[in-house]
């Protein structure tokens, strides 16, 4: 990070040009990623106490610790201007006026066992004067450019001293107007209380603890009348406050959750503010920084440099299908297929070692970096599954990685096979080679150029493998299923690996966490919505399920086969093919997320729009991240878009009854 002069920082702050740095000294890191009517300061987050003093002090490195306020500068970082204080609040508190800034006392106990200089003494507060030119130079700055400005004040506090129940979140408002601003105080009440953290029941309150008679609040009192300052006091739920272990997960949603709800509270405010009706209407995208963060892009690089060739069905689909199949026909009650699988060309030791070493740290935006710790947790387990192929262990991996059936996933597969199915079956009188036609002319339609080629190595009967679309040559189609398949690989899986290419940020590629769930159900979305998604179909997806839950009850291949063949009247070929999808690999549980899947975008179809889903391989829980992205610019909307999303076709009323009743 630059080092930068007082004079360098306040010329950048009248010019307002964007920064990063610390004051030379390393007292103060200012973080200014665009001009903003908003700042965050974390003024007791740092720990640094000048050797000399070290020497003079009388109090330990942990109990100066337990003092500070460590971490807080995290819980802002996401916000566009930060100020985070580097020194220890012991040297000198930039929380009380300059005449008492430097403690001889503090919370009981002596500070010095030898007297500062005046010297020494000089130097601290000379630092403590530096950060108030600074900050009154940014406020002055921003209230001139925007009218306004509201700065949250973030601190912890020790709670286990306190005999009286204390909120999570205290807001601090004895020198704030409160008449004046009394609703965007309430509006952040209302948010903080609604902040969820692992086992914590969170709760928010005003002035219950600390009324916020910090000097930071007075300054602003006293010479900014169109500046809001909102001191918040957080408990120390995140870490022991005894030893000074901290909780990684409490900080991590920490960081997410206070993001969320501070960023939202801002864009109430400038809705607030904003003069012209016609633009009200503001997002808290709209707060945040729209250029790419330079860490996230070098992080995005580096993952997608070695995981790019990571595709799970091309070392899972068995490579010996055509034979075994063969066998296990001939002698289908007493014969176990014994699939065999292409070789891991990795090293599963080093590709870890890269994951785990990746800098995701040094990402500040909190929803950014919460995203990429995810993918990189199911990266792992990923790599994990592959290494376990053909293993008792790959069963177990495949739970991690993809679940198993719940009990709704399989009421709801039943529910669906006891329904009766009077349609006249089609005939499957289009070929291979047809199809492909049929595939080139629906890229053609969408205008995007892609590979089209047969096989004979697939057990589905077609499917996207990056941007090239693979024709099971063994298969033959009837118009509707033809023109699913369409909809689903061409429509979906092909559209969002193209528009994914387009995108800055390749991870939309690798794929985000639960993307076959998300990417299968809108693909299943579409065939429906096509009008090309016939009972039949529908009760495939639930003999999915019903294949993939006997399978985890560790009944045995045949048995599946038998059921499926016997109890539901399938063909040896359809029974065969769903049964060694489920048990592929020693246990692949991924099938029963079709259904799954297809129930979750269905109802996200009737709630919300779901462009931003489209922009590559994308899970359901990051739709809010990545709508906030596509806002703020940092992401693309997708070029391409499902054809079945803009048809007018009417769907099969039964197929509507039965969709709506599953649950």
């Amino acid at each position: 990070m630059q080092q930068l002069a007082e004079h360098e920082v306040l010329a950048l702050i009248q010019h307002q040009i964007p920064f990063e740095a610390q004051l030379a000294d390393g007292s103060l890191t200012i973080r200014i990623s665009e001009y903003q009517p908003f700042v965050a300061t974390a003024i007791h987050h740092g720990g640094r106490l000048r050797p000399e003093l070290v020497a003079k002090c009388h109090l330990s490195a942990e109990e100066r610790y337990f003092e500070e306020d460590p971490y807080t500068g995290e819980f802002i970082s996401s916000m566009p201007i930060v100020l985070q204080g580097e020194d220890s609040r012991y040297e000198y508190d930039l929380n009380r006026a300059p005449e008492h800034c430097i403690y001889s006392q503090a919370w009981g106990k002596d500070v010095w066992h030898a007297a500062l200089t005046d010297a020494e003494k000089q130097l601290s507060q000379a630092k403590h004067a530096c950060y108030y030119r600074i900050f009154r130079a940014l406020i002055t700055s921003l209230e001139r450019k925007f009218g306004y400005c509201v700065v949250y004040d973030i601190h912890s506090y020790n709670h286990e001293r306190i005999t009286t129940p204390c909120p999570t979140f205290n807001l601090g408002t004895a020198q704030v107007d409160r008449k004046g601003w009394h609703t965007e105080i309430n509006d952040l009440l209302t948010r903080l209380g609604q902040i969820t953290l692992p086992n914590i029941a969170v709760t928010a309150g005003e002035n219950l603890v600390f009324q916020g008679m910090g000097y930071q609040a007075t300054f602003i009192r006293d010479h900014f009348s169109r500046t809001l300052i909102l001191p918040i006091e957080i408990k120390k739920v995140y870490m022991n406050e005894s030893g000074g272990e901290s909780y990684p997960l409490v900080i991590e949603q920490l960081n997410t959750e206070l993001k969320d709800a501070l960023t939202g509270h801002a864009a109430y405010v400038m809705e607030a503010h904003m003069k012209q009706p016609a633009i009200r209407r503001r997002q808290k995208a709209h707060v945040l920084d729209s250029k790419m963060p330079k860490e996230v892009i070098q992080l995005d690089r580096q993952l997608y440099k070695f995981a790019r060739g990571l595709n799970t069905l091309s070392y899972i689909n068995p490579i010996n299908l055509k034979q075994e199949k063969r066998r296990f026909l001939h002698n289908r009650d007493a014969y176990q297929p014994k699939f065999t699988y292409r070789q891991l060309d990795l090293d599963p030791y080093k590709f870890r070692e890269q994951l785990y070493r990746l800098p995701v740290e040094e990402i500040r935006d909190a929803g950014i970096q919460a995203m990429y710790r995810k993918v990189i947790d199911q990266l792992a387990v990923r790599i994990d599954l592959l290494t376990s192929l053909g293993h008792e262990a790959f069963l177990y991996n495949s739970l991690r990685y993809y679940g198993r059936p719940d009990e709704s996933d399989i009421a709801n597969a039943n529910f669906i096979l006891h329904a009766r199915d009077d349609a006249e079956p089609e005939q499957s009188s289009i070929s291979a080679e047809e199809a492909i036609a049929a595939f080139h002319e629906a890229a053609d339609d969408y205008g995007f150029t892609c590979k089209i080629q047969g096989t004979t190595k697939l057990i589905a009967r077609a499917m996207v493998s990056g941007t090239t679309v693979k024709v099971n040559l063994n298969s033959r189609f009837s118009p509707t299923d033809l023109y699913a398949l369409i909809h689903h690989e061409m429509g979906v899986h092909m559209v969002t690996s193209v528009n994914a290419e387009a995108q800055p940020l390749k991870v939309l590629q690798l794929g985000l966490p639960g993307n076959t769930h998300t990417q299968e159900g809108l693909a299943i979305l579409c065939e429906h919505l096509s009008g090309n998604f016939p009972l039949h179909r529908l009760k495939t997806l639930a003999l999915r399920v019903v294949a993939v839950d006997m399978m985890v009850n560790k009944r045995s291949f045949n048995e599946t086969f038998n059921t499926l063949k016997f109890d539901y009247g399938l063909s040896n070929d359809t029974a065969f093919t769903i049964t060694t999808r489920a048990y592929r690999g020693g246990g692949f549980t991924k099938d029963y997320l079709y259904l799954r899947g297809l129930k979750d975008a269905l109802r996200l179809h009737k709630e919300t729009d779901l462009t931003s889903l489209f922009i590559g391989k994308t899970g359901f829980e990051f739709k809010p991240l990545l709508d906030e992205l596509i806002e703020r610019e940092i992401l693309m909307p997708p070029q391409y878009l499902p054809k079945a999303l803009s048809l007018e076709t009417e769907t099969d009323p039964i197929i509507n009854f039965m969709l709506n009743c599953i649950n």
